[in-house]
């Protein structure tokens, strides 16, 4: 086998690269996320990684996308290009309907009529880039139902970037630019008025995965999670007016 190489892409940890695999490990999540990828791979959706089964080790085995993750200091072109991608993402994926109840990282139970089965981990440390520009998104793991706002709101928190406090006029023209490359069926307000929310549930989904002994959980740990995100949510809570006035 050839050398393993730690990856650094997302927060949770633990992939690494084989060649022009990705290892990672699994869960009783994993046959629900394969089943995802396999549909999206199917319907010809760009920029995911398709599965390629298990190795001697029990972990999963993915194609590894060329390219790097981004850091926080996304520019206005790639996120822009990450949200007309995740608009087709959600249009592919709008036909996708497991039937019965399906075991997610962070959920158990039936599709209902309004959900869509979300990334849920769309953050610009899982959008991977190349000279070119956006390419790909990874770290699957965390999918599961959820509706369009979610994944919107989740890269707004982390994008626009509306968990840390910066000049409200800049954060209102990044919702902007985000409403208007999906597509114009959400508004910029919407998503800032979303973001607490979806910040509300990503606290929520790692305490209780950590009380569960999720290992990736607990890896967020280290980074001071979700206490974090807690404190950064009330934070944008008393932001949000000011940041409102500017949209």
């Amino acid at each position: 086998m050839d050398d393993e190489i730690a990856l650094h892409g997302g927060n949770v940890g633990g992939a690494v690269r084989v060649g022009d695999t990705v290892r990672r490990a699994t869960g009783p999540w994993t046959p629900a996320v394969h089943g995802l990828l396999n549909y999206l791979a199917a319907a010809g959706l760009p920029g995911i990684p398709r599965v390629l089964g298990f190795d001697d080790q029990g972990r999963e085995i993915l194609d590894y996308l060329p390219g790097t993750a981004y850091g926080p200091d996304v520019p206005d072109d790639v996120l822009a290009d990450a949200m007309r991608w995740l608009a087709e993402y959600h249009r592919v994926v709008a036909t996708y309907r497991p039937a019965g109840e399906i075991v997610w990282r962070t959920s158990r139970g039936e599709l209902t009529a309004d959900q869509i089965i979300c990334m849920h981990d769309y953050g610009y440390y899982n959008w991977i880039g190349t000279e070119a520009g956006f390419s790909g998104v990874i770290d699957w793991d965390m999918a599961g139902p959820g509706l369009p706002l979610d994944d919107i709101a989740f890269a707004a928190w982390n994008t626009a970037p509306l968990a840390v406090p910066m000049d409200p006029a800049y954060q209102a023209a990044r919702l902007r630019l985000m409403a208007s490359a999906y597509g114009g069926t959400v508004t910029a307000l919407q998503i800032l008025e979303g973001a607490p929310i979806r910040a509300q549930r990503s606290a929520r989904v790692i305490r209780a995965g950590q009380e569960a002994g999720d290992a990736g959980m607990l890896n967020l740990a280290t980074v001071g999670e979700p206490e974090r995100t807690e404190r950064r949510l009330t934070d944008l809570q008393r932001r949000i007016p000011e940041i409102a006035r500017h949209l």
